[in-house]
């Protein structure tokens, strides 16, 4: 399998297509040392990325956080 095959078909997003990329590629283009560090490098920045969007367990931020407090009231606005 391709690795493009593999990222399409898993749904990856860029980053963590590119960090697939190079771990395949690792030592067959550029030097093996080449490639794991640019794979390194898109996962920083998908962890970086993801933490920015979380809280401190990695969980997604509580809606009523970015909300307010009445946030359970503007959801049961669209429960249908």
């Amino acid at each position: 399998m391709e690795p493009w095959d593999f990222i399409r078909d898993q749904g990856l997003n860029y980053h963590l297509g590119c960090a697939v990329k190079y771990i395949c590629r690792a030592g067959y283009k550029d030097s093996k040392t080449k490639d794991l560090k640019k794979a390194i490098h898109y996962l920083q920045n998908e962890l970086q990325h993801t933490e920015s969007n979380s809280n401190d367990d990695g969980d997604p931020i509580p809606v009523s956080i970015l909300f307010g407090d009445d946030s359970d009231d503007y959801a049961k606005e669209f429960d249908r």
